[in-house]
């Protein structure tokens, strides 16, 4: 190992990796803050159409937007390379490819709106009232549609360069806007449902305007507007092929879920209540396990932008550290209060009696998805997605194999089971392609 690669490897420590992952852990705990206000504010109108309205137009965008998911995965990876290569002008022109993919996409979604919106609320099909009003808020939010798939690339752009804390008052400052302006909107001014769509347009549009203020260094050098480079075709056919692997990975692992919920579905209402229960569990876990495996991405990109095998192996062992504690706490907190939380969210003994039943498997997730969520991390670091691409449909194959095998048998049990198969087949499944990415790696 030379000189500068000894202290590149010295300067890895757990201090670092907790200053990239806590702001994370915090920035994503604001997320179900503003669902709740959201829900409350239109609740005060007294009637249950705006709440229903409001519901399902928020996840009917949040499911289009998610598709675009990719654009930060992609992004942490290829800046947090192009850095530890020591290539700002590289680490500025991918912004700018980055921003122009935000832009095109987010106006293809405004010219394609109609269509969307019919197939969507016939997929989802609601009353007339709550219909009606579902569509006037989305007629509003979509307007923002290039902002806010803006702000997934801008967030991995940040990430990459560790400046967690600049993402987590992005976060912060959106939530809150939106916040203020909800209260303004529907209890100030009487807009109703269309009041919350409004604050929330204001709220991505400002969200990307801040983000690229946070940006700003990038656009003090030519390169961001250098067409030659920005539009230079190997490293856009590489943006490419990174960010499909990414969303063909991205939609196996929805449908993962998808099917949990739809199978569940089938086993009665207090069954399926439980599970909806039981899953917030699983979102407290990811919000918790993502800060670190951030922190992966950026540790593991910039070591191999450096072609630095060393960097990459303590950078991944420190993130893995950071990760199995983690999940270790996580299942004492839901061991010692898990039982408390059921009831806080239920009323209905029956939930609450089924809930406690299928309990252990909650315990189970953390450290039997621990694996999987800090190996990808790692390996959209390094952007061996063509791996994540081909290790998730694998692990879907053996989830859907252990479904039909468990379900008929076991029931709820059974599809608990599965699904923590599923984590395990993923982790299994990565670390057996691990070798193979550190050895392209220095």
């Amino acid at each position: 190992m030379s000189e500068a690669q000894a202290a590149g490897v010295a300067r890895l420590t757990h201090a670092r990796v907790a200053r990239i992952a806590f702001p994370i852990v915090l920035s994503n705990a604001t997320v179900p803050i503003l669902g709740a206000v959201d829900t409350g504010v239109v609740g005060q109108l007294g009637e249950a159409a705006p709440i229903g309205a409001v519901g399902l137009g928020a996840v009917i965008l949040t499911s289009v937007y998610w598709l675009f998911g990719f654009l930060r995965m992609g992004t942490v990876g290829l800046a947090s390379q192009a850095l530890g290569a020591r290539d700002e002008a590289e680490v500025a022109a991918i912004l700018s490819r980055v921003l122009l993919i935000a832009g095109a996409a987010g106006l293809a979604l405004i010219a394609l709106q109609a269509p969307i919106f019919l197939a969507a609320l016939r997929l989802a099909p609601a009353s007339e009232e709550v219909e009606g009003l579902a569509r006037s808020y989305l007629a509003v939010r979509i307007w923002s549609a290039p902002a806010a798939i803006a702000v997934y690339g801008i967030t991995g752009w940040l990430i990459a360069q560790e400046r967690t804390g600049a993402v987590l008052a992005l976060q912060l400052w959106m939530n809150g806007i939106n916040i203020l302006l909800d209260l303004v909107f529907v209890l100030g001014f009487g807009w109703g449902v269309p009041g919350v769509a409004v604050a929330t347009l204001i709220a991505e549009i400002s969200g990307a305007a801040m983000g690229l203020w946070l940006c700003r260094a990038a656009f003090a050098g030519r390169s961001w507007r250098d067409p030659v480079r920005v539009f230079e075709r190997v490293k856009l056919v590489r943006m490419a092929a990174v960010n499909s692997d990414i969303l063909i990975r991205s939609v196996l692992l929805q449908a993962i879920f998808l099917s949990f919920l739809f199978r569940g579905s089938g086993l009665g209402d207090a069954t399926l209540a439980a599970n909806q229960v039981l899953l917030q569990f699983l979102y407290i876990t990811a919000y918790a396990l993502d800060g670190f495996a951030f922190a992966a991405e950026t540790l593991v990109g910039q070591a191999t932008g450096a072609r630095s095998r060393e960097r990459l192996r303590r950078g991944a062992a420190l993130c893995a550290i950071w990760t199995v504690g983690t999940a270790g706490v996580l299942t004492l907190c839901f061991a010692l209060g898990g039982t408390l939380l059921i009831d806080t969210m239920a009323t209905d003994e029956g939930v609450r009696e089924a809930a406690r039943a299928y309990l252990p498997w909650v315990l189970l997730a953390p450290l039997a998805g621990a694996a999987a969520w800090i190996l990808d991390g790692i390996f959209i670091g390094a952007t061996r997605t063509a791996d994540m691409r081909n290790m998730m449909a694998l692990s879907a194959l053996v989830y859907a194999a252990a479904l039909i095998a468990l379900v008929p048998f076991f029931g709820n049990h059974g599809l608990w089971a599965a699904l923590m198969v599923s984590f395990v087949a993923r982790g299994i499944t990565l670390a057996v392609r691990y070798p193979a990415l550190e050895r392209s790696t220095g």
